[in-house]
């Protein structure tokens, strides 16, 4: 099973939660996706689109040793999924096509924002990384 992961579980972001995709996935490939990134103060969020329009990231592939259940439980859990009694997910993880740097294309899971984004900036660039360079 893969996955593409956009924000804080991509390598370049030093959060501690990449230490627990590093250990259960192996990197396959840069990567981008059809969507738009947006700001949302402590985290990015994504928006699928069917435009022209990127989302820079990482493709993983679960490791032949890893339960596949469980370790998506896991990151279910991290990124709201599936919430506490009477509050709303904070994302929907959904398959999506997605374009690997040699320019094939996979399937893999992806996190989508399951909420509002009305007055949050966008991330134009698509790459989470490289705007919080730029914003400092």
């Amino acid at each position: 099973m893969q996955l593409f992961v956009y924000g804080s579980l991509r390598k370049g972001f030093h959060h501690p939660a990449y230490a627990y995709i590093s250990q259960h996935f192996d990197f396959l490939s840069d990567a981008k996706v059809r969507g738009v990134l947006y700001d949302m103060g402590d985290y990015p969020a994504a928006l699928a689109t069917t435009d022209e329009r990127w989302i820079v990231g990482e493709l993983y592939q679960l490791k032949p040793e890893a339960e596949w259940d469980w370790a998506i439980a896991q990151l279910d859990d991290y990124e709201g999924v599936a919430p506490e009694e009477g509050e709303p997910a904070l994302y929907k993880r959904e398959k999506a096509p997605i374009l690997k740097a040699d320019g094939t294309w996979s399937e893999a899971w992806i996190y989508w924002y399951n909420g509002e984004v009305n007055g949050k900036p966008a991330i134009n660039s698509g790459d989470v990384l490289q705007y919080r360079r730029e914003k400092g």
